[in-house]
């Protein structure tokens, strides 16, 4: 289906099943190449007079995207995954909040002074803005170049907390949490309602054109894909984050066929056991944060997500490493971010085998 991935069906039935923390054959995995000197292409490269015009030039994107989906061997389940990219803030662009563009990332001037009627009756989700369009622009660039060659998905999507943070800027958003409540409860309902009007979009544009549902995190599933997340949630207690943002964080998953949450920082680790109690999410990804990487120092995240039956998504593990990797835990629901040290298609058919073999030995 992929002439990048040749394989893609399987790796789909294996995604299929860390869903349900199930095994196929083996546990999960990822693991690229770069391709070898002779069939390497030149990586264009270009002038910008800021950063702006450099992010939003859809032809150096396309260009870019395609030197270096060739320049890749996408072996065990890697997948060749692309999507366009305005940074985190895109969703609350649409709203009117204006981009300011660096050189990695991007973010929003807040635009909303308060949480009154008179300003939420102001505030409407634009499938006109500036924001949305270039998305659908860069959407339909990307899949003229990449259908039947690699995988186009949607953008990273911050509704609920996130996006109301991006209004108000964090600080008042903190204010507003104990000033007035309700306010946030009805502005987080409409956007979840408008996070579902941009969702379906994209995913009908993709899925007509043959793509699975895919976005930022490298992974795909059947119907839709959705990665729930709430930074904001880092700077709040435990209550003010069940009454406030639990019930949209639900809604946004009852929508979805597959969700895997994006738990970022340990300030976020606290809401772990809740989120698990959510049937609809189905896999974690802990981020633990600066200075804390590394899967020796999260392998109790990890159990405990694996002893409430949920699948989860863990950092690099050395090649060398593997053998008390599996030492620690089931192959059931875990997706290994990637194996480092590889550096040979021989060494990575190893690795698979080795994997394979955990399998079978825990089966």
């Amino acid at each position: 289906m992929f002439t990048h991935k040749p394989d893609y069906e399987v790796v789909l039935d294996r995604f299929e099943a860390l869903w349900h923390a199930e095994v196929v054959d083996r546990a999960l995995f990822g693991l690229s190449l770069p391709q070898p000197p002779e069939k390497r292409q030149a990586v264009p490269t270009k002038h910008f007079a800021s950063h702006r015009e450099r992010w939003l030039d859809t032809e150096y994107l396309v260009e870019r995207t395609v030197a270096n989906m060739n320049n890749r061997i996408f072996l065990a389940d890697s997948l060749p995954i692309v999507f366009p990219n305005l940074g985190p803030d895109v969703f609350a662009a649409c709203y009117g909040c204006e981009l300011e563009y660096g050189e990695s990332t991007t973010w929003s001037h807040p635009i909303l002074k308060d949480l009154s009627e008179e300003s939420l009756a102001g505030l409407a989700f634009d499938t006109n803005s500036f924001a949305f369009r270039k998305l659908e622009e860069m959407t339909h660039a990307l899949l003229e170049v990449g259908k039947g060659h690699f995988i186009v998905g949607y953008t990273d999507i911050h509704p609920g907390g996130d996006a109301i943070a991006a209004f108000r800027h964090p600080q008042e958003l903190l204010l507003d949490t104990i000033d007035n409540p309700e306010g946030i409860k009805k502005l987080l309902d409409q956007v979840t309602d408008d996070f579902f009007r941009f969702y379906e979009y994209f995913h009908e544009l993709l899925s007509n054109a043959g793509m699975p549902s895919a976005s930022w995190l490298p992974a795909i599933g059947k119907g839709r894909f959705h990665i729930p997340s709430n930074d904001f949630s880092c700077m709040i207690s435990d209550q003010m984050f069940e009454e406030l943002f639990i019930p949209g964080i639900i809604r946004e998953c009852r929508h979805m066929d597959h969700c895997i949450y994006h738990l970022d920082g340990p300030q976020a680790l606290r809401y772990l056991d809740r989120l698990l109690e959510i049937p609809e999410i189905q896999a974690i990804q802990w981020v633990p944060g600066a200075g804390r990487d590394g899967w020796r120092r999260s392998m109790p995240v990890y159990q405990h997500i694996q002893s409430k039956g949920k699948a989860f998504l863990v950092d690099p593990v050395h090649a060398q490493d593997l053998d008390e990797f599996f030492t620690h835990l089931a192959p059931e629901g875990v997706w290994i971010s990637a194996v480092t040290g590889v550096t040979t298609r021989a060494e990575a058919d190893a690795v698979a085998a080795k994997i394979a073999s955990w399998t079978r030995r825990q089966g």
